[in-house]
Parts: C-alpha cells; structure tokens; sequence
C-alpha cells in the first residue's frame, strides 16, 4: 500500500515537474525564459556554475574535515572515560 502511494506520489510530481518546464522547452523561435542571450550572458552564467561547484567543493571539504575531527574528539573522551 505504501509503496504504490510513493509511486503515485513520485508519478505526479514528475507529472507536475514536466508541465511546468514545458513553456520553456517549446518557446518560439529559441528564446527561452530570458529572452534572447548573447554571448556575454552565456559566458557569466558559464563561470557562475564553475564558481558554484568550486566553491561547494570547498565549503563541503571543510564541512567533512570539521565531522572528521569532532568525531575523533568524541572517540577519544569515550576512551578517556573508559579508562578506569
């Protein structure tokens, strides 16, 4: 029962999802959302998304290597507690 709910749940919003970019997919002569783009646009938007992913490696390495060292810390207090 739950997992014919998921699916139909999963169906309709794919559904849903499908209709609402469909605009964008069959704009008139090629302009999508903003219209005619230049060059200039593309290549912004091109080094906005090699920012993003530079950055979110960065900021999701030191996410990792603060986890890393809190867990360390925590292994190392229950040893010490261990420790009659």
């Amino acid at each position: 029962m739950k997992r014919t709910f998921r699916l139909a749940v999963l169906a309709s919003a794919a559904l849903i999802a499908l209709f609402a970019f469909a605009p964008a997919a069959f704009a008139a002569d090629g302009e999508g959302l903003l219209g005619r783009v230049d060059d200039k646009t593309i290549t912004f938007f091109s080094f906005g998304v090699m920012a993003f992913f530079a950055i979110f490696v960065i900021v999701a390495s030191a996410i990792q290597e603060r986890m890393a060292n809190r867990k360390e810390r925590v292994r190392e207090e229950i040893e010490r507690l261990r420790q009659p």
